[in-house]
Protein backbone atom coordinates (compact mmCIF):
# COMPACT_ATOMS: atom_id res chain seq x y z
CA UNK A 1 0.00 0.00 0.00
CA UNK A 2 2.78 2.00 1.12
CA UNK A 3 4.57 1.50 -2.83
CA UNK A 4 1.24 2.48 -4.20
CA UNK A 5 0.76 5.60 -2.51
CA UNK A 6 4.58 6.94 -2.93
CA UNK A 7 3.97 5.86 -6.75
CA UNK A 8 0.47 7.86 -6.84
CA UNK A 9 2.26 10.72 -5.07
CA UNK A 10 5.26 10.86 -7.85
CA UNK A 11 2.85 10.64 -10.62
CA UNK A 12 0.42 13.80 -9.41
CA UNK A 13 3.95 15.34 -8.54
CA UNK A 14 5.37 14.78 -12.15
CA UNK A 15 1.91 16.21 -13.59
CA UNK A 16 1.82 19.33 -11.83
CA UNK A 17 5.23 19.71 -13.09
CA UNK A 18 4.22 19.36 -16.52
CA UNK A 19 1.17 21.65 -15.80
CA UNK A 20 3.07 24.35 -14.31
CA UNK A 21 5.82 24.19 -16.82
CA UNK A 22 3.24 24.78 -19.83
CA UNK A 23 1.16 27.51 -18.10
CA UNK A 24 5.30 28.84 -17.02
CA UNK A 25 5.72 28.81 -20.89
CA UNK A 26 2.78 31.03 -21.70
CA UNK A 27 3.86 34.05 -20.11
CA UNK A 28 7.66 33.38 -20.64
CA UNK A 29 7.61 32.43 -24.32
CA UNK A 30 10.18 31.47 -26.50
CA UNK A 31 12.46 35.13 -27.68
CA UNK A 32 15.09 35.01 -30.05
CA UNK A 33 17.36 36.65 -28.19
CA UNK A 34 18.00 36.49 -24.63
CA UNK A 35 17.76 33.68 -21.57
CA UNK A 36 14.73 32.50 -23.23
CA UNK A 37 15.80 31.88 -26.56
CA UNK A 38 16.58 28.23 -28.13
CA UNK A 39 19.11 26.76 -25.71
CA UNK A 40 21.23 23.51 -27.24
CA UNK A 41 24.19 21.88 -25.87
CA UNK A 42 26.82 21.51 -28.53
CA UNK A 43 27.19 17.72 -27.07
CA UNK A 44 25.78 14.85 -29.08
CA UNK A 45 21.82 14.17 -29.21
CA UNK A 46 21.63 11.61 -26.25
CA UNK A 47 23.87 13.81 -23.34
CA UNK A 48 22.37 16.80 -24.91
CA UNK A 49 18.78 15.75 -24.25
CA UNK A 50 18.42 16.08 -20.27
CA UNK A 51 20.55 19.36 -20.28
CA UNK A 52 18.08 20.56 -23.23
CA UNK A 53 15.17 20.35 -20.50
CA UNK A 54 16.88 21.53 -17.56
CA UNK A 55 18.45 24.61 -19.21
CA UNK A 56 15.18 25.18 -21.28
CA UNK A 57 12.88 25.00 -18.20
CA UNK A 58 10.54 27.75 -16.94
CA UNK A 59 9.88 25.99 -13.41
CA UNK A 60 13.40 25.61 -12.86
CA UNK A 61 13.86 29.16 -13.34
CA UNK A 62 11.28 30.50 -11.38
CA UNK A 63 12.94 28.20 -8.56
CA UNK A 64 16.02 30.16 -9.14
CA UNK A 65 14.58 33.49 -8.98
CA UNK A 66 14.07 32.54 -5.13
CA UNK A 67 17.71 32.21 -4.32
CA UNK A 68 19.56 34.87 -2.98
CA UNK A 69 22.65 36.02 -5.06
CA UNK A 70 25.73 35.39 -4.47
CA UNK A 71 28.96 38.22 -4.52
CA UNK A 72 31.37 36.56 -7.52
CA UNK A 73 34.85 37.81 -8.09
CA UNK A 74 37.27 37.14 -11.35
CA UNK A 75 40.79 38.13 -12.06
CA UNK A 76 40.08 38.41 -15.98
CA UNK A 77 42.85 38.82 -18.61
CA UNK A 78 43.03 40.29 -21.66
CA UNK A 79 39.13 41.30 -22.79
CA UNK A 80 38.53 41.67 -26.16
CA UNK A 81 36.03 44.14 -27.22
CA UNK A 82 35.06 43.63 -30.64
CA UNK A 83 31.87 46.72 -31.37
CA UNK A 84 29.77 47.70 -34.14
CA UNK A 85 28.16 51.03 -34.73
CA UNK A 86 24.92 50.08 -36.38
CA UNK A 87 21.98 51.91 -37.55
CA UNK A 88 20.12 52.10 -34.10
CA UNK A 89 16.73 50.97 -36.40
CA UNK A 90 17.74 47.47 -36.68
CA UNK A 91 19.13 47.22 -33.18
CA UNK A 92 16.05 48.67 -31.46
CA UNK A 93 13.57 45.70 -31.85
CA UNK A 94 16.13 43.68 -29.68
CA UNK A 95 15.41 46.03 -26.66
CA UNK A 96 12.51 44.32 -24.57
CA UNK A 97 9.86 46.66 -23.86
CA UNK A 98 10.62 48.66 -20.35
CA UNK A 99 14.48 49.44 -22.28
CA UNK A 100 15.12 51.88 -24.69
CA UNK A 101 18.25 52.09 -26.70
CA UNK A 102 21.06 54.11 -25.84
CA UNK A 103 22.05 56.21 -29.40
CA UNK A 104 25.18 57.89 -30.58
CA UNK A 105 25.99 60.03 -33.21
CA UNK A 106 25.59 63.73 -34.12
CA UNK A 107 21.50 62.65 -35.18
CA UNK A 108 21.09 60.14 -32.50
CA UNK A 109 20.14 57.17 -35.43
CA UNK A 110 22.95 55.21 -34.50
CA UNK A 111 23.87 52.28 -31.86
CA UNK A 112 26.67 50.09 -30.31
CA UNK A 113 26.41 46.21 -30.41
CA UNK A 114 29.74 44.63 -28.88
CA UNK A 115 31.29 41.54 -28.01
CA UNK A 116 33.60 40.39 -25.59
CA UNK A 117 36.19 37.02 -25.71
CA UNK A 118 38.03 36.96 -22.18
CA UNK A 119 39.51 34.55 -19.82
CA UNK A 120 38.21 34.02 -16.25
CA UNK A 121 40.65 34.17 -13.44
CA UNK A 122 38.86 30.91 -10.88
CA UNK A 123 35.57 32.79 -11.61
CA UNK A 124 34.28 32.41 -8.07
CA UNK A 125 32.17 33.18 -4.72
CA UNK A 126 33.72 36.21 -2.75
CA UNK A 127 33.18 34.38 -0.01
CA UNK A 128 35.80 31.75 -0.46
CA UNK A 129 38.87 33.90 -0.03
CA UNK A 130 42.16 32.59 -1.54
CA UNK A 131 40.51 29.12 -2.07
CA UNK A 132 38.55 30.49 -5.24
CA UNK A 133 42.06 29.98 -6.78
CA UNK A 134 40.92 26.04 -6.66
CA UNK A 135 38.28 27.03 -9.30
CA UNK A 136 38.42 26.61 -13.00
CA UNK A 137 38.95 29.88 -15.62
CA UNK A 138 36.92 29.70 -18.26
CA UNK A 139 36.55 31.22 -21.14
CA UNK A 140 33.70 33.24 -21.95
CA UNK A 141 31.83 36.10 -24.29
CA UNK A 142 29.33 38.54 -24.06
CA UNK A 143 26.87 39.76 -26.25
CA UNK A 144 25.69 43.54 -25.54
CA UNK A 145 23.78 46.46 -26.30
CA UNK A 146 23.81 49.55 -24.78
CA UNK A 147 20.83 50.72 -22.69
CA UNK A 148 18.65 52.64 -21.13
CA UNK A 149 15.43 52.81 -18.11
CA UNK A 150 13.62 55.22 -19.10
CA UNK A 151 11.82 56.09 -16.33
CA UNK A 152 14.66 56.11 -13.75
CA UNK A 153 17.23 57.31 -16.42
CA UNK A 154 19.56 54.37 -15.49
CA UNK A 155 21.98 53.36 -18.02
CA UNK A 156 23.16 49.96 -18.59
CA UNK A 157 23.75 46.72 -21.11
CA UNK A 158 21.43 44.19 -22.24
CA UNK A 159 22.82 40.83 -23.14
CA UNK A 160 21.37 39.11 -26.12
CA UNK A 161 23.40 36.05 -25.94
CA UNK A 162 26.06 35.06 -23.15
CA UNK A 163 28.47 32.13 -23.70
CA UNK A 164 31.08 30.36 -21.97
CA UNK A 165 33.39 27.01 -21.92
CA UNK A 166 31.98 24.70 -19.31
CA UNK A 167 28.25 23.16 -18.74
CA UNK A 168 28.32 23.95 -15.14
CA UNK A 169 28.58 27.29 -15.69
CA UNK A 170 26.26 27.85 -18.20
CA UNK A 171 23.47 26.28 -16.39
CA UNK A 172 23.81 27.86 -13.34
CA UNK A 173 23.83 31.35 -14.80
CA UNK A 174 20.96 29.99 -16.83
CA UNK A 175 18.64 28.62 -13.93
CA UNK A 176 20.49 31.62 -11.47
CA UNK A 177 20.93 34.99 -13.01
CA UNK A 178 18.32 36.67 -14.72
CA UNK A 179 20.52 38.67 -17.31
CA UNK A 180 22.91 36.01 -18.29
CA UNK A 181 21.09 34.12 -21.25
CA UNK A 182 24.29 31.60 -20.65
CA UNK A 183 25.19 28.87 -23.62
CA UNK A 184 27.57 26.66 -23.92
CA UNK A 185 30.54 27.00 -26.41
CA UNK A 186 31.30 23.87 -27.83
CA UNK A 187 35.26 24.97 -28.02
CA UNK A 188 36.48 28.58 -27.30
CA UNK A 189 39.97 29.21 -27.14
CA UNK A 190 42.09 32.19 -26.88
CA UNK A 191 45.88 32.87 -27.56
CA UNK A 192 48.26 36.00 -26.75
CA UNK A 193 51.57 35.62 -28.01
CA UNK A 194 54.73 37.54 -26.48
CA UNK A 195 54.34 40.04 -29.52
CA UNK A 196 50.98 40.92 -28.11
CA UNK A 197 48.81 39.14 -30.93
CA UNK A 198 45.30 38.16 -30.43
CA UNK A 199 43.72 34.85 -31.62
CA UNK A 200 40.32 34.39 -30.60
CA UNK A 201 37.68 31.41 -31.44
CA UNK A 202 34.49 30.88 -30.43
CA UNK A 203 33.31 27.69 -32.15
CA UNK A 204 29.38 27.04 -31.13
CA UNK A 205 29.84 23.17 -32.53
CA UNK A 206 26.46 22.01 -32.73
CA UNK A 207 24.99 24.10 -29.92
CA UNK A 208 23.35 27.84 -29.75
CA UNK A 209 26.00 29.72 -28.49
CA UNK A 210 27.49 33.01 -31.06
CA UNK A 211 30.59 32.56 -33.23
CA UNK A 212 32.97 34.75 -33.81
CA UNK A 213 37.23 33.93 -34.90
CA UNK A 214 39.56 37.22 -34.58
CA UNK A 215 43.02 37.40 -35.43
CA UNK A 216 44.30 40.96 -33.97
CA UNK A 217 47.59 42.54 -33.53
CA UNK A 218 48.11 46.02 -31.00
CA UNK A 219 48.59 49.37 -32.75
CA UNK A 220 51.34 51.61 -31.55
CA UNK A 221 49.05 54.45 -30.94
CA UNK A 222 45.59 54.90 -31.03
CA UNK A 223 43.63 56.18 -34.06
CA UNK A 224 42.71 59.17 -35.17
CA UNK A 225 39.55 57.34 -37.82
CA UNK A 226 38.09 54.40 -38.08
CA UNK A 227 34.54 52.61 -38.43
CA UNK A 228 33.71 54.42 -34.44
CA UNK A 229 34.63 58.09 -36.50
CA UNK A 230 30.28 57.50 -37.26
CA UNK A 231 29.42 57.85 -34.01
CA UNK A 232 32.04 59.42 -32.34
CA UNK A 233 34.26 62.50 -31.88
CA UNK A 234 37.13 60.98 -30.95
CA UNK A 235 38.67 57.63 -29.80
CA UNK A 236 38.05 58.60 -25.94
CA UNK A 237 34.86 59.62 -26.53
CA UNK A 238 34.22 55.96 -27.77
CA UNK A 239 35.49 54.42 -25.00
CA UNK A 240 33.88 56.40 -22.81
CA UNK A 241 30.44 54.72 -23.97
CA UNK A 242 31.59 51.47 -24.47
CA UNK A 243 33.98 50.52 -21.16
CA UNK A 244 32.28 52.15 -18.04
CA UNK A 245 29.27 49.55 -18.24
CA UNK A 246 29.06 48.77 -14.52
CA UNK A 247 25.36 47.52 -14.76
CA UNK A 248 23.48 44.83 -16.51
CA UNK A 249 19.63 45.56 -17.30
CA UNK A 250 16.73 43.13 -18.28
CA UNK A 251 13.14 43.08 -17.63
CA UNK A 252 10.48 40.46 -16.29
CA UNK A 253 7.22 41.56 -18.22
CA UNK A 254 5.21 39.25 -16.24
CA UNK A 255 6.04 40.65 -12.55
CA UNK A 256 6.38 43.92 -14.16
CA UNK A 257 9.55 44.83 -12.82
CA UNK A 258 12.86 45.19 -13.67
CA UNK A 259 16.24 43.50 -13.00
CA UNK A 260 19.50 45.22 -12.83
CA UNK A 261 22.41 43.33 -12.15
CA UNK A 262 25.59 45.65 -10.12
CA UNK A 263 28.75 44.71 -11.48
CA UNK A 264 32.11 46.45 -10.61
CA UNK A 265 35.04 46.07 -12.75
CA UNK A 266 36.67 50.14 -12.60
CA UNK A 267 38.50 49.73 -16.07
CA UNK A 268 40.44 52.71 -16.78
CA UNK A 269 40.17 54.21 -20.16
CA UNK A 270 43.77 54.75 -20.66
CA UNK A 271 44.85 51.32 -20.41
CA UNK A 272 43.10 50.41 -23.10
CA UNK A 273 44.41 48.95 -25.99
CA UNK A 274 43.32 49.65 -30.04
CA UNK A 275 43.26 46.73 -31.83
CA UNK A 276 43.29 45.75 -35.66
CA UNK A 277 42.87 42.79 -37.41
CA UNK A 278 40.06 40.66 -38.60
CA UNK A 279 36.88 39.90 -37.68
CA UNK A 280 34.33 36.80 -39.02
CA UNK A 281 31.24 36.00 -37.11
CA UNK A 282 28.11 34.80 -38.74
CA UNK A 283 26.52 35.87 -35.36
CA UNK A 284 27.50 39.00 -36.01
CA UNK A 285 26.73 39.35 -39.29
CA UNK A 286 22.75 38.59 -38.90
CA UNK A 287 22.98 41.75 -36.13
CA UNK A 288 25.00 44.17 -37.49
CA UNK A 289 24.92 43.46 -41.43
CA UNK A 290 27.80 44.89 -43.29
CA UNK A 291 28.46 47.35 -40.44
CA UNK A 292 32.83 47.42 -40.09
CA UNK A 293 34.73 45.88 -36.73
CA UNK A 294 36.24 47.68 -34.68
CA UNK A 295 38.32 46.27 -31.27
CA UNK A 296 40.27 47.06 -28.67
CA UNK A 297 42.28 45.37 -25.56
CA UNK A 298 41.82 45.57 -21.56
CA UNK A 299 44.68 43.49 -20.20
CA UNK A 300 43.16 43.00 -16.78
CA UNK A 301 39.79 43.41 -15.01
CA UNK A 302 39.14 42.78 -11.22
CA UNK A 303 35.55 41.92 -12.09
CA UNK A 304 33.10 41.44 -8.87
CA UNK A 305 29.49 40.64 -9.44
CA UNK A 306 27.73 42.77 -6.12
CA UNK A 307 24.12 41.57 -6.53
CA UNK A 308 21.09 41.68 -8.08
CA UNK A 309 18.05 43.87 -7.49
CA UNK A 310 14.52 44.75 -9.04
CA UNK A 311 12.69 48.29 -9.83
CA UNK A 312 9.56 48.43 -10.89
CA UNK A 313 9.24 48.98 -15.18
Amino acid sequence: MRVLLTAAASVTAAGAAVWAERLLTRSRPETRYGRYARWVHPAGRWRAAPLNRVAGSRLLRLLGERVPPVAFVSDITDVVYVNYVVDARRLAPLVPAGLELQRVGERGDLAVLTFLGYRHGHLGPARLGRWRRLLPSPLQSNWRLYVRHARTGMTGVHFLSTAIGRTPHALGARLLAEGLPMHVLGRASRLVTADGRIDLRLDPGRGTAPDATARLVPLPERPVDGPWRSAFADYEEMLAHCVPQDRALSVQPWRGRLVRQEISLGIPLERCVPLSGTVTSAAAGALVDEAEPFAFLVPFVRFRFEGETYEPL
